[in-house]
């Protein structure tokens, strides 16, 4: 009995549990399927690369103080960030990888940089 490829639909034959006539429309099958979900994380990684920079370019020294204007002026997005980290004390550090910054309250932000 002959199978069709899910992709292209062509007739092919080979062992029971194959659903593709070739590698290629494999791939574009499974490209196609993950397409929107690829664009989410492509969109997320961007900003969170550019907040990284932003952090980066900043924060010459590994820890220096700066107001939320620069920041916004350089167009850091706060919505997004990759972890938290709660000291002993209470303070909630904000990273975008590797460099973090501390809400100070007073319309400033401490950037660090973990080691």
């Amino acid at each position: 009995m002959k199978k069709h490829c899910l992709e292209c639909g062509e007739a092919f034959a080979g062992r029971s549990d194959k659903k593709f006539c070739s590698d290629q429309c494999r791939t574009s099958f499974n490209n196609r399927l993950n397409k929107a979900t690829h664009r989410i994380v492509r969109s997320v990684n961007a900003i969170l690369r550019s907040n990284r920079k932003i952090l980066l370019d900043i924060n010459r020294t590994g820890k220096t103080t700066v107001s939320i204007r620069q920041l916004v002026a350089r167009g850091f997005d706060f919505r997004y960030f990759t972890n938290i980290h709660t000291t002993r004390a209470g303070k909630i550090y904000y990273f975008c990888y590797d460099q973090g910054y501390l809400p100070l309250g007073n319309g400033h932000y401490i950037l660090v940089r973990r080691v």
